[in-house]
């Protein structure tokens, strides 16, 4: 779930009224939401990099909320603040209108087929007389950045550029040229590159590199110029400096390019329904008009109002209370979704706004209605039937395993079940076809393309993440991994692997020794070669050589011990001796 981090004097404000932290705590349940944490700029950066870095940094109350992944109009304080409004019936929901120029003739953005092979598909808007306070641009900005993490999957599928409109002049053209053909000045920038230049400039940049392996491959990079030749950005990397927005801009222009159009005309709707109240006629949007190859062409933002009719009897079965239909669509209301008694006065007619795009079938509604009466007002039944119910052997062995591994010193981690082929393969010296590896059909990102083969990727990733922690560091995880197995009747099987990490300033291979001996103590497992357990010397390419062991025990090979080969250290990040241990448990059970 996102977290949206919420200035409480700011939030307090734009409600009308405070909270204890106790009362908001409450209220967020109410609306479905939860309140994750009560911090402070300061005490962040003195938890994540010490007190020595944190000099100068706010002491202004934050409320860390945790927002339902699809409720992209929670992600900033605008929409949470109108959601609360209308969820208190302190005020109703607002009536989105996209108007159409003075003028008569809309803003115009036209897409050529270069285009096609790289990012085919824009859409456009245009918040006009907008007044911006600093709070106001940066909750824009901070909106931008959450939606591209979520819905636009790190800028994979749509990318949203915001321009002073006034610096710039129409109609815009959006094309696609060899990178050597692209030079502008980038934002906050202060002087002009290629497109190619660029490339290079942003590798070593913490924030813009992550995005640059969508076009490195890419014979044509897409590009957006004004009239005049003025590049507007070059999506879904950077924007132009020229078009930088700031206190002063009073108009607006949004272009979001994307490879998903259903996607792209989701970005632009929540964009412009959370930052329209700001304009001098809230809540209304100029529409642009965008036109294809093909010379067809669309008006943006769609701004669509839908609506559905549902039956009361099916949602009191489904969240099982006995409510009227005039008390349903009061309930639907207060969750920003219009509701009216209709027909014979059994049936419900839902209005769903543009910014609710998370309403996508009838059992959506039902959850809003559920939240609004209250999950704790549902009075809880005995099931018509039952069963009883036993915890697997391997997860009560699991069990056992985290409490005692936990006293014996180590800490435990939880890492993605999904990783990198690099994390399996290279960083490890191996190479990814000798892996078994599970592969992601189509990854969302490059940092999730297989499904883990080892637990020791992400444990190393988790030390380097925490190098400023006190020394040593001792880390374990009990998790499954998953491998390739023809056998079964999906392809791949589940693995319970135990992996622990001992890191320092020396190896401390004895540590993990040690943590071999108590594991198997707790198994009832004892030393030999017969009946109990034993370890042979081994080479393997992710440790160190001779100093790595195969581990033994009822009869067959359940692991490996051992001091990391510098290699795997340093491709890890990390700059100290490693000695790591993994092993399955499946065959205690």
């Amino acid at each position: 779930m996102p977290t949206v981090s919420i200035n409480r004097e700011l939030l307090f404000q734009a409600l009308g009224r405070e909270y204890t932290d106790e009362e908001f705590d409450e209220l967020c349940f109410e609306f479905g939401l939860e309140l994750d944490e009560i911090t402070s700029e300061k005490e962040i950066i003195v938890r994540e990099q010490g007190s020595d870095k944190a000099d100068g940094a706010s002491d202004v109350v934050l409320y860390k909320i945790d927002v339902p992944a699809n409720r992209y109009d929670l992600l900033c304080l605008e929409g949470l603040v109108r959601g609360l409004q209308v969820f208190k019936e302190r005020c109703e929901a607002p009536r989105y209108r996209k108007v159409t120029p003075a003028s008569g003739e809309h803003l115009k953005l036209v897409i050529t087929a270069e285009t096609a092979k790289v990012r085919p598909h824009a859409v456009a808007a245009v918040l006009r007389n907008i007044t911006f306070t600093k709070e106001r641009l940066d909750s824009f900005i901070d909106l931008q950045e959450k939606l591209h993490q979520n819905i636009c999957r790190k800028r994979s599928l749509v990318a949203i550029g915001i321009h002073d409109l006034d610096t710039i002049c129409g109609p815009f053209t959006y094309t696609a040229l060899p990178p050597a053909e692209i030079k502008f000045q980038p934002l906050n920038q202060i002087k002009e590159y290629t497109a190619a230049e660029l490339m290079q400039l942003y590798k070593t940049d913490g924030h813009l590199r992550h995005y640059l392996y969508i076009l490195e491959n890419e014979p044509l990079y897409p590009v957006i110029y004004d009239s005049n030749g003025v590049v507007l950005s070059m999506p879904p990397i950077i924007n132009g400096n020229h078009t930088k927005t700031s206190l002063k801009t009073r108009n607006i222009f949004i272009e979001c390019t994307a490879t998903d159009l259903t996607k792209a005309k989701i970005v632009l709707d929540i964009l412009v329904t959370m930052f329209s109240e700001y304009c001098q006629e809230s809540f209304t949007v100029e529409a642009a008009e965008v036109m294809y190859p093909n010379e067809k062409t669309y008006i943006y933002p769609e701004l669509t109002y839908r609506k559905e009719i549902l039956t009361a009897d099916y949602i009191n079965k489904k969240v099982g209370i006995s409510e009227t239909p005039e008390s349903l669509a009061k309930l639907l209301t207060r969750m920003y979704l219009k509701s009216q008694v209709v027909g014979d006065g059994s049936e419900i007619e839902v209005e769903i706004p543009p910014n609710r795009a998370d309403i996508i079938h009838p059992c959506d509604i039902v959850e809003d209605a559920a939240i609004a009466y209250g999950y704790n007002n549902i009075q809880m039944t005995i099931p018509k039937t039952y069963t009883i119910a036993n915890q697997f052997s391997l997860s009560k062995l699991t069990e056992l395993l985290r409490q005692d591994l936990a006293a014996a010193g180590f800490t435990e981690a939880l890492t993605f079940a999904l990783c990198s082929k690099e994390d399996i393969a290279d960083r490890l010296g191996k190479d990814i076809s000798a892996t078994k590896a599970v592969h992601i059909a189509n990854p969302k990102t490059a940092e999730f393309q297989v499904a883990r083969t080892t637990l020791l990727p992400g444990l190393l990733k988790t030390i380097a993440a925490n190098r400023k922690m006190p020394l040593p560091l001792k880390l374990f995880e009990i998790s499954d991994i998953v491998l390739k197995d023809p056998n079964t009747d999906v392809g791949a099987r589940n693995h319970r692997h135990v992996c622990a990490i001992y890191y320092n300033k020396n190896p401390g291979f004895e540590v993990i020794h040690g943590m071999l001996d108590r594991v198997m103590q707790l198994l009832d497992v004892k030393p030999g070669r017969d009946h109990g357990y034993y370890i042979q010397a081994a080479e393997d390419v992710s440790f160190f050589p001779g100093r790595c062991a195969e581990i033994f025990a009822k009869g067959q090979s359940i692991g490996r011990l051992g001091v990391l080969h510098p290699d795997v250290i340093t491709k890890f990040e990390l700059t100290m001796p490693c000695s790591a241990l993994e092993i399955t448990v499946e065959p205690f059970l």
